[in-house]
């Protein structure tokens, strides 16, 4: 019989989809309100105030056993997969970044085979397959485009994010939700500070749009969105929350639909259902997993 989720697993799962959804809209508040090619100076900007403050807040020190893990998922979740979204937000459009993501909750899977010896479910596989098989949908439309840096970029940003994903249920650090959200977006920050002022060019003076396009994706897409995915993690099946990421680049589809006039043909409608489709179906297929162990 299909698994079903129970309450609390919908409302987990709806609570941390926010995360992703928030996430999705970097292309378009990049693309639109920042100033062009700082990719490394926004991702800098966009995590480390919010780290700061989420530390000021919880004022919660690491214990010297939990530093390791700590400056390894704060690469992987923070400092490597910001750095490679901006770039690849600033070179490609919503879309063409999709199907490129679209890979986490595989990798995921793979990981989990590999490390743990734990072999993945058939119907999260194959619904792995249709939201990738969705993305490549959403790539049909007449804006798309290639850049080889730009899909070089997010193809390892979502590997970075996967590996993140996956290790930050596996390890048990020991710190709450919070404290370790501030010090992973806190110490990705201080990663990324050397290549935002040896890679990109001097912040130039900001007009009050993109200060707010700065504050917004600080404020919501690191402090409010972190807190949100990594408690998804302590709750739900991290491929579950893998999965969840499709809606990201859903949500800069749509966005590009509808406020820049970007057209989506039938096969695109018919990709964006795929993709809604294998985010419900993983969820049911790993959660009904779970209970049955």
């Amino acid at each position: 019989m299909f698994p079903t989720l129970g309450f609390h697993a919908w409302q987990n799962t709806a609570i941390t989809a926010f995360a992703p959804i928030i996430w999705g809209t970097t292309y378009i508040v990049s693309s639109e309100l920042l100033p062009p090619d700082l990719p490394f100076t926004a991702a800098l900007i966009r995590v480390l105030p919010a780290g700061v403050l989420l530390l000021f807040w919880v004022r919660v020190m690491p214990k010297r056993a939990q530093w390791l893990r700590l400056l390894l998922l704060a690469l992987f979740n923070i400092a490597a997969f910001q750095a490679l979204l901006f770039v690849a937000a600033y070179r490609l459009p919503g879309g063409i970044a999709a199907i490129l993501g679209a890979i986490q909750p595989m990798l995921v899977m793979g990981m989990a085979w590999f490390w743990e010896r734990r072999q993945p479910s058939c119907l999260a596989v194959l619904f792995s397959v249709t939201g990738l098989s969705g993305m490549m949908f959403l790539l049909l439309s007449p804006e798309s485009r290639w850049d080889s840096v730009g899909i070089a970029a997010a193809l390892v940003g979502a590997a970075s994010m996967a590996t993140g994903t996956y290790f930050s249920r596996r390890w048990t650090i020991g710190l709450p939700v919070l404290a370790s959200t501030g010090w992973q977006l806190c110490l990705g920050g201080i990663m990324l500070l050397p290549a935002a002022l040896l890679f990109d060019p001097p912040l130039p003076n900001l007009s009050t749009t993109a200060m707010l396009g700065y504050a917004y994706l600080s404020i919501f897409g690191a402090l409010i969105s972190y807190g949100l995915w990594f408690r998804g993690l302590a709750y739900l099946p991290n491929v579950a929350v893998s999965a969840l990421g499709l809606l990201s680049p859903v949500t800069a589809v749509m966005l590009g639909w509808v406020l820049l006039g970007q057209e989506m043909r039938g096969l695109s409608l018919f990709g964006l259902i795929l993709v809604l489709v294998s985010v419900v179906g993983v969820q049911r297929a790993m959660h009904g997993r779970n209970a049955a162990a």
